[in-house]
């Protein structure tokens, strides 16, 4: 059974984390220091070395937990395509970002980690690759360009919701990012 953290150690980091998001928002991690990180959000020093050993520590940690949830989410949702089976997967890893902006932004942003956006895309093309390979077996040749083209405008398309100020929900972008899979699915691989 998990162990419930305290609720001013979530409070805590939660402060933590969404100071480091403003800052590399700004500037990229090796110009982030702890003490401009703790005099931001407020909070001091003995107290920030209390969960992290430093900011790369804590980053690192930020993004295990974001890459556990998207794990968990591939568990609970195979993929599989041409069917509506995909959308809850889609719908849930929206949900995530959403719950997540403030720092999914920085991450992906100009100052991010791009190790960080690899990790999911492996995570994420590990188990598609896999279902595609059996869905479409005469076609496995141009499945790695049908993929990353999927890929590439699903990052894409992530990245401006993300960092634009309109207020679509985590289900309105599911649903167009689910039809747009879907019609470029379609016209490469025609089912007869």
């Amino acid at each position: 059974m998990p162990v419930k953290t305290d609720r001013r150690i979530r409070k805590t980091k939660a402060q933590l984390r969404t100071g480091l998001a403003k800052l590399l928002q700004k500037k990229s991690i090796k110009e982030i220091t702890v003490k401009e990180l703790v005099e931001l959000v407020d909070i001091n020093r003995s107290t920030f070395y209390l969960h992290y050993s430093d900011i790369y520590n804590m980053l690192s940690s930020i993004e295990e937990e974001l890459l556990e949830e998207i794990r968990q989410t591939i568990l609970n949702h195979p993929v599989s395509p041409f069917n509506e089976s995909s959308f809850p997967f889609i719908e849930d890893i929206f949900q995530i970002l959403e719950e997540n902006k403030d720092i999914c932004c920085a991450l992906l942003g100009h100052n991010g980690d791009i190790a960080f956006l690899h990790r999911i895309e492996s995570l994420i093309s590990d188990h598609s690759l896999s279902v595609l390979r059996v869905t479409f077996p005469e076609t496995i040749e141009d499945l790695k360009y049908s993929y990353s083209f999927c890929l590439s405008g699903c990052i894409g398309l992530v990245k401006t919701w993300l960092t634009s100020d309109t207020n679509e929900t985590p289900q309105y972008m599911a649903e167009l990012t689910f039809r747009l899979i879907m019609n470029a699915l379609h016209g490469m691989y025609p089912q007869s």
